[in-house]
């Protein structure tokens, strides 16, 4: 049995795109060891993934020297016998080489390679593939180096929950907020976590009007720590429309079941749209005009079916939401729903 720690210890977002690697990683070798290292605050939604064996958390963020000698002496105890970074940068690929992990692997596209010794180049910033394929090419260039043939991914869902649990979580939260049972939850969430470009608060307003002129969907506004504000404002602009606000206070992975309760997830490309996408829950996602964030590049974990995305005209500015058509991403959405 091997020892394998594999990095994703940026956002939540990036971490729930590196399952279908975790699962590959597991599958191909189901007596492999895995270790992540993460953020603290993914550690709940990490210890819900049935392929990870251990959790090493990552919450220091002094210098690159000092942070490569803490890490380093956390690293030194698992015994690692390989690592794959799927995000790499200075301090973790140093403490990998002050932790003389034997095999280190991890993208050619940063200074911090010089201190990895098996690299594959992947120019993600071209954003010609899903992020979760860069990751999980990584662990397939891991397969391929020890000569086996790797095996085909994990089909959705990539977080599977208690289908009777959240039957009964869905009637209960419907009987408490007395809606109709004929009603679609949708659910909208407008906070971006600080890094996703997301649609003005107008425009969910009127997004979320323009689908309900049938008067068939309930709208649930959700918000993570810190974005209740945001919540509330965007509650203003819709008091027209049948909704109310759920406040996530209970963790992530209460909040990821939650979640799974909605009939389809509206957001920018954030971390609950990501939980949202590996539930297989029905996603539509709105992303900016920029080479990075791409729908494709940044693309759900749902299937094909289940997901829809929006995008500004590509003349419009990185940060430019003001010329997505609300009016035919309310038609999509609604296609989407009826399907």
């Amino acid at each position: 049995m091997e020892n394998i720690l594999v990095i994703r210890n940026d956002k939540l977002g990036d971490f729930m795109l590196a399952w279908p690697a975790l699962s590959l990683l597991k599958h191909q070798y189901p007596q492999t060891n895995i270790t992540v290292l993460v953020p603290g605050y993914t550690r709940p939604i990490a210890e819900l993934c049935p392929w990870i064996d251990n959790i090493i958390i990552d919450d220091r963020h002094d210098s690159v020297l000092s942070d490569a000698l803490h890490l380093s002496g956390l690293i030194k105890t698992g015994h690692f016998d390989a690592s794959i970074s799927l995000f790499s940068e200075m301090r973790t690929a140093l403490a990998l080489w002050l932790a003389r992990v034997p095999t280190r692997i991890g993208p050619a596209t940063k200074l911090a390679q010089i201190f990895l010794n098996q690299r594959l180049k992947q120019n993600r910033s071209s954003s010609s593939k899903p992020e979760f394929e860069y990751n999980a090419d990584l662990v397939r260039h891991y397969i391929e180096l020890r000569g086996d043939e790797p095996v085909s991914m994990q089909a959705p869902p990539l977080l599977q929950l208690d289908p009777s649990e959240t039957a009964e979580n869905r009637r209960a939260y419907m009987r408490e907020h007395k809606i109709d049972d004929d009603r679609k939850l949708v659910f909208i969430h407008a906070g971006s976590g600080g890094s996703a470009i997301n649609l003005s608060l107008q425009q969910f307003a009127e997004l979320a009007s323009r689908i309900d002129q049938a008067g068939r969907f309930h709208f649930v506004l959700t918000a993570g720590p810190g974005e209740l504000e945001t919540a509330n404002e965007l509650s203003v602009l819709m008091k027209h429309t049948c909704h109310n606000i759920y406040h996530s206070t209970e963790g992530l992975v209460n909040f990821s079941k939650f979640i799974g309760i909605c009939d389809l997830f509206v957001s920018g490309s954030t971390g609950p749209l990501h939980i949202a996408g590996a539930l297989n829950v029905p996603t539509a996602a709105f992303y900016p005009a920029r080479q990075s964030a791409t729908p494709l590049r940044w693309q759900t974990l749902n299937a094909a079916s289940r997901r829809i995305a929006f995008s500004p005209e590509q003349y419009s500015g990185e940060n430019d939401m003001q010329t997505i058509d609300i009016e035919a991403s309310a038609r999509g959405i609604i296609e989407l729903l009826e399907r």
